[in-house]
Order: C-alpha cells, then sequence, then structure tokens
C-alpha cells in the first residue's frame, strides 16, 4: 500500500511532541485555566486548585448561572482530566492535595479534550469528541474538492454534510469521574457536480444511529448500532452521459467501536472496528477497520484566536481487498466561538482512497479541498 511521502513525517512529529508532553503541568494548566474564566466569562482572578490534571472550582467563587459554562470551557484545556465544581477546605490546599494557584498573565494556549461535563437530560458537549478528518463523521460541513482523477462524475465537486452528535443523557458512574451518555447521532451527505449545467446532485449517503459513549480521564470509547443508505441524483441519472452507469441499492446497518486516548498538549489517537449485517447487496463483505491521530495546537494565534489543526484518518475495508484510505486535513479553529459551545474550523484537505461516497464505493479517487466545519 502506498501512502502520501509527508505520513511518516507528521507521525515522527507527533510522536516526539507526545514524548516531550508525557507529564500534563499542573501549574500551566492553572494559569490557562484562570486566564480563559477572565477572558470569555469576566471572572477575575479566580481562585483554582489543581492537581495532577484535576481542576477543582470552589462552588462559593462561581455564580450558578456560571458553572456549566466555566466547566465546558476548562474542559478543553490540555493535560486536564476532569473539571469539578465543590466547596474545598482550606486544609486540603493546605497539604497539598490540591495546587491553589492565582491567574499567570492572560495568555491562552489550549485544547484537548477533559472529563467532567453536566449531567442529565440533553447535556451539554460530548464525552467522545468529533473525528476531524473522518469523511462521515456527522457535522454541519462545505467544502470544494478537486478530484485528481476521473473516477468520479466530474473534477470540481461541492460536498455539503449536515448532521451531529445529540446526547439525550449523561450520568457519572458511582461517585467516580467515569461518565457515559447516550443519544443519537445523524448525518446527510451530499456530492454536487459543479462542472455540471445545473450543478446536478450526483450521490447523497444517509446515516443514522443510536450511540452510548464513555469517558475515564483522558481516554473515551464511542459505539453505536447504525444504518447507512446512499442515493444518486435524478439529474445525474437523466444525463445521457451516465445512462450506463450501474446504480447499486445499497442499504445496511451495522455496529461499530472506536477508542480514544488523549495525550498533553493537543494530541489524541484513536482506533476500532465494526462489521455490518442486513445487507444490501448481499455480496458487500462485512469487516472494516480505522484509525488516526489528531492534534490541536496548545499555542494559539492570539491576534486572530485561531487555533492550528492537523488530522489524519485511515480506513481500510475487507470489500476493498483492506487497501487503505487515507483522509488528511489542517487548517485552524476558530476559538472565540468557545464561549458559545460551537467550534468553527477552515481545514484544507487531500483524499486518497476508495469513494466515501455510497454509490463510487468500488471507484479509487483522489482529491483536494478547502472547507469550512462547524461542531456544536
Amino acid at each position: 500500500m502506498n501512502y502520501p511521502r509527508w505520513l511518516p513525517v507528521l507521525g515522527v512529529m507527533l510522536v516526539s511532541t507526545t514524548a516531550h508532553a508525557s507529564t500534563a503541568d499542573d501549574t500551566y494548566i492553572a494559569g490557562y485555566a484562570a486566564g480563559l474564566l477572565k477572558q470569555t466569562l469576566n471572572i477575575d482572578r479566580p481562585s483554582l486548585l489543581v492537581k495532577d490534571g484535576v481542576i477543582t472550582l470552589p462552588a462559593r467563587s462561581l455564580a450558578a448561572a456560571d458553572q456549566d459554562k466555566a466547566v465546558q470551557l476548562l474542559s478543553n484545556i490540555p493535560g486536564v482530566s476532569a473539571v469539578n465544581v465543590a466547596e474545598i477546605s482550606s486544609q486540603q490546599a493546605i497539604d497539598g492535595f490540591y495546587q491553589p494557584v492565582q491567574v499567570a498573565g492572560d495568555k491562552i494556549v489550549s485544547n484537548t479534550n477533559a472529563t467532567v461535563l453536566p449531567v442529565g437530560l440533553l447535556p451539554s458537549g460530548h464525552l467522545f469528541k468529533p473525528l476531524l478528518a473522518d469523511p462521515r463523521w456527522a457535522h454541519f460541513s462545505a467544502a470544494y474538492r478537486n478530484y485528481q482523477s476521473s473516477n468520479f462524475d466530474g473534477r470540481d465537486i461541492a460536498s455539503v454534510s449536515f448532521g451531529e452528535t445529540i446526547p439525550f443523557y449523561r450520568g457519572n458512574i458511582g461517585k467516580s469521574t467515569v461518565q457515559w451518555e447516550t443519544g443519537l447521532q445523524a448525518g446527510v451527505f451530499s456530492d454536487f457536480n459543479l462542472s455540471a449545467s445545473s450543478s446536478d446532485l450526483v450521490n447523497t449517503d444517509f446515516i443514522a444511529s443510536i450511540y452510548s459513549s464513555m469517558r475515564a480521564g483522558h481516554f473515551s470509547a464511542f459505539g453505536r448500532l447504525y444504518h447507512q443508505s446512499s442515493h444518486l441524483g435524478d439529474e445525474f441519472l437523466l444525463r445521457d452521459t451516465n445512462s450506463k452507469f450501474e446504480r447499486v441499492n445499497l442499504s445496511y446497518e451495522g455496529a461499530d467501536l472506536k477508542l480514544s486516548y488523549e495525550f498533553p498538549y493537543g494530541i489524541r489517537v484513536y482506533g476500532g472496528g465494526g462489521g455490518i449485517f442486513h445487507r444490501e447487496p448481499s455480496a458487500l463483505k462485512i469487516w472494516s477497520t480505522q484509525a488516526g491521530i489528531e492534534f490541536r495546537s496548545p499555542w494559539r494565534i492570539d491576534f486572530a484566536s485561531l487555533r492550528p489543526i492537523v488530522a489524519v484518518d485511515i480506513k481500510n475495508y475487507d470489500e476493498n481487498n483492506w487497501s487503505t484510505d487515507i483522509s488528511a486535513r489542517a487548517g485552524v479553529e476558530f476559538d472565540n466561538l468557545q464561549l458559545l459551545g460551537r467550534k468553527l474550523q477552515v481545514l484544507v484537505e487531500y483524499y486518497n482512497g476508495y469513494s466515501p461516497s455510497g454509490q463510487f464505493y468500488k471507484e479509487k479517487v483522489e482529491y483536494v479541498g478547502l472547507g469550512a466545519h462547524y461542531h456544536f
């Protein structure tokens, strides 16, 4: 199998960064947390307590209306494994069980993922964070893609997606910081041929699933039961040049599981696999695997509130003789939407492998593109 030449270099860079950042620095975390609270919630010099990556906010220092917002914000700090709001005795601080800190400047440098989020019905946030380079992760996006090969309908393609992962309920496991949630994930993915006179709809994939996820510190897991179906656009089918295209009634149900671990300073690795059942056509092979690595920079471009991002997603399907499909994306995330719990990303992208667009799943494609991605 052939990999892009830059992939080993990226791996070496990320592994090297991980080795130098294997231990979270509580002082670093505390300074970032205090600055973030001041900048976004206008909470001046809060009394933070940090130990081994666990942030504790004394309840008396926060208004009730600010507590959920504070937890959501601080759960994105690199090296953080939990965020709690509780009454902390002075003896705990004196004994060194927590390390009290003050604001260490207003420089902000973050973003991996963390733990304790609000519980109950329709909670905010996600225990398992989105897969940034997965072409079929449900979210809102719009991208222009230039296909380097002719195995797709045209070279200039607009791809859009609509969808989200919606947690219905989240709870704690006992009195620990381990959490679980369950909900729905659904998305619609469509491709349009910009070279056609009416920007013809080429293909639409529908994915709907019920899922359950959990988080324990920097470890998280995501499992789902899902349905996927694929449909060609009317304009595509009516075009004389496509009259001989062999349409497939592609529809199946499946189950998969993904495991993820987040290292300090924005590095995340994940992997998993799954299988399909009740499939049409019945000759579809069952098994698949998925793995990836992501880097969300702990350093922010302050004057523009931008944070660099790099992500690579790798999939292998038995259906395609375990050939490797590579999706790589790099760009920036706008930090000034964090207070609203939203994430807007502008990413360049590269894909090489069998087409993720369902009706073309037997076609090898390669494309480069630019897209905007919006996560709730």
